[in-house]
């Protein structure tokens, strides 16, 4: 008698792999195999029980190979092979961990991509520091490995712990046959953000958009998710100001520079004169529809030197943050995106002289012997506004 069969996870630290026999009788049948099965064997098949229960799988043979998997992996890969020998009914997570409701104006200079397949990365990212993580359903995530790896992502959102970083799931693009059955799975989830890649017009965010609203109300969701949309191409280019303003769920334009460089067919250089124009007009899109906009990344892990001053440049340029891929990057990118003593010094003085002038009833405002335009006063509440965001100058510092 032939029966359906399943295999979901990777033999690797923190995951384990399932393979699972879909019967008709004889009951369920687990066997595990793991370096510390003497001591968590027991519970390792108490939560595959459990799990095979809460799907309705009551005859089945499921074999386990261990490699110190938490029980919401165990859940996840259980899941997915159960699916993938085709049983249709999912799981739920079991808890959301508490999270702060998605805030449009937060702080965003790192964004920390992690691949959504490998669970020991996300175990403890959030001690990183990292203004958001990204879990990654794209490019991270080869396509044999997307159907559980969306179900794995699914369970983290919900076990894992973010601590105060923004919770950003990206996406696989729609026009894809993954990108649908990613929001299906995703959605119910709450991330706070989607990042949506390779987006080249409205039509694109509006798609998502439609799909997500849709979800959104299926599963009762009352805080709505907001959007990434990730511009990666020529076409996305020339097109950013209709892809900023093509929905009010957008907090942010990101560039993809990798990508970018491929469709124009040339190399990528460090210092990045083949892209400036595409930054800059998505700066621009960004700016004028009120969001932020959100830099690439910088590839190279070891160049210290050349991260900091790609990110000085960034945000010389008008971005609010940068792509990272590996946590040393972090703090560097933090550092530059941060005002100097010298600029926070310079706009005390400014916002002072605004003061003084104000309380003398003068509409002059100057400072040394220069005077003091609007413009220039607004700049310098903004250099302020960053310091205390940074956590470097107080509420009582303010002049």
């Amino acid at each position: 008698m032939e029966y359906l069969t399943g295999r979901a996870g990777r033999d690797e630290k923190s995951d384990l792999v399932v393979e699972i026999e879909m019967r008709r009788e004889g009951g369920l049948e687990i066997q595990v195999n793991s370096s510390v099965k003497a001591l968590f064997g027991k519970a390792i098949t108490a939560t595959a029980a459990g799990t095979l229960q809460e799907l309705g799988i009551d005859h089945a043979r499921v074999t386990i190979n261990d490699k110190g998997a938490l029980d919401w992996v165990i859940r996840a890969r259980i899941e997915a092979a159960a699916r993938a020998a085709g049983h249709k009914s999912g799981l739920k997570p079991l808890a959301v961990a508490p999270h702060p409701p998605a805030d449009r104006n937060r702080l965003r200079r790192t964004r920390l991509y992690l691949p959504g397949s490998n669970p020991d990365l996300m175990l403890n990212a959030h001690l990183f520091g990292a203004d958001c993580l990204i879990l990654d359903l794209e490019d991270s995530v080869a396509p044999v490995e997307k159907f559980a790896t969306r179900i794995l992502v699914k369970h983290a959102l919900a076990a894992l712990e973010f601590g105060s970083s923004e919770r950003i799931v990206r996406i696989n693009p729609l026009q894809t046959p993954y990108g649908g059955a990613d929001l299906e799975e995703i959605v119910a989830a709450a991330p706070d953000t989607l990042l949506i890649p390779k987006c080249e017009g409205a039509a694109d965010v509006r798609a998502v958009e439609e799909q997500v609203a849709a979800l959104e109300a299926k599963a009762g969701l009352a805080q709505p998710l907001l959007f990434m949309p990730l511009i990666e191409t020529a076409r996305g280019v020339l097109h950013a100001d209709e892809i900023a303003t093509a929905s009010s769920r957008n907090i942010a334009l990101c560039f993809g520079a990798e990508d970018f460089t491929a469709d124009l067919g040339v190399e990528r250089t460090v210092e990045g004169r083949e892209h400036f124009v595409a930054r800059s007009l998505i700066v621009l899109a960004a700016k004028a529809a009120g969001i932020q906009a959100i830099d690439t990344v910088y590839s190279d892990v070891q160049d210290v030197e050349g991260l900091s001053a790609s990110a000085r440049e960034a945000m010389a340029q008008g971005f609010d943050g940068k792509g990272v891929i590996h946590p040393s990057q972090i703090k560097p990118v933090h550092a530059a995106f941060c005002p100097s003593p010298e600029q926070i010094e310079k706009a005390q003085k400014i916002v002072a002289a605004l003061e003084e002038a104000k309380a003398k009833g003068s509409g002059v405002v100057s400072l040394g012997t220069k005077m003091i335009d609007a413009p220039v006063v607004a700049r310098a509440q903004k250099t302020l506004e960053r310091a205390r965001a940074h956590g470097v100058l107080g509420e009582e510092e303010k002049i």
